[in-house]
């Protein structure tokens, strides 16, 4: 039977990856990938020339049965996403828990590393001792009581924005939190224009920001 890596990959700068990671994706037989354009920027950048195969929201049964056939093959597999830890708000756990709950049953190994959530969180200053995600708010529907449980939550909140919706969101979020309420957005974290916004979430809403790449919202306890 064969195994299944989960490697994390850099969220912005290539050089946030560990070396256990390039060993694990140079020495397995296959890549798992959320888009396979993507991942061979970051294999070109270290000469990684193992095999790709995508695997992405869209991917249906017949994928997971290929994937679950390379595994009985005995075939050494890894799962990437575009950017952080698979599993955090992108099919990855989808294909975890099919394989999980499957009769073959394969290894799963985790192999840590880059995560927005966490890296956002370490640069906060808000409690962290708890905190609750809550990935991408809805895009239409229900966006409102998204917003409600941010406010209502009693620990740190840290939830995904993209970029031509984050200056919605704040507007949601001053329109529903305390006016005092210390945020802290990221935009670009790790990359080169990374820039990180503090402040009550009056202050923070009345920023002209950049809006292009993605961004990490943390809303203080």
């Amino acid at each position: 039977m064969g195994i299944l890596y989960i490697v994390a990959t850099p969220i912005g700068n290539l050089d946030d990856i560990t070396l256990r990671a390039l060993a694990v994706l140079k020495s397995v037989d296959v890549i798992l990938c959320e888009d396979t354009r993507v991942t061979k920027k970051l294999l070109d950048h270290y000469a990684i020339e193992t095999e790709t195969l995508s695997y992405h929201h869209h991917s249906d049964a017949r994928k997971i049965n290929e994937i679950k056939e390379l595994l009985v093959e005995g075939k050494t597999l890894a799962l990437v996403t575009d950017a952080g830890t698979p599993g955090i708000s992108d099919p990855g756990n989808e294909l975890v828990s099919q394989l999980a709950k499957s009769a073959i049953k394969p290894q799963i190994v985790p192999i840590p590393g880059a995560s927005a959530v966490t890296t956002a969180l370490s640069i906060s200053g808000f409690p962290t001792d708890k905190f609750l995600f809550l990935g991408f708010p809805p895009h239409k529907n229900k966006r409102q009581k998204f917003f409600k449980e941010v406010a209502s939550a009693e620990h740190t909140v840290v939830f995904y924005e993209s970029g031509h919706r984050i200056t919605k969101c704040l507007g949601e979020l001053a329109a529903t939190l305390d006016p005092k309420k210390q945020i802290v957005v990221c935009r670009e974290l790790t990359k080169k224009f990374e820039t990180i916004y503090r402040g009550t979430i009056e202050e923070i809403a009345g920023v002209k920001m950049d809006e292009r790449g993605e961004f990490v919202v943390v809303v203080s306890s």
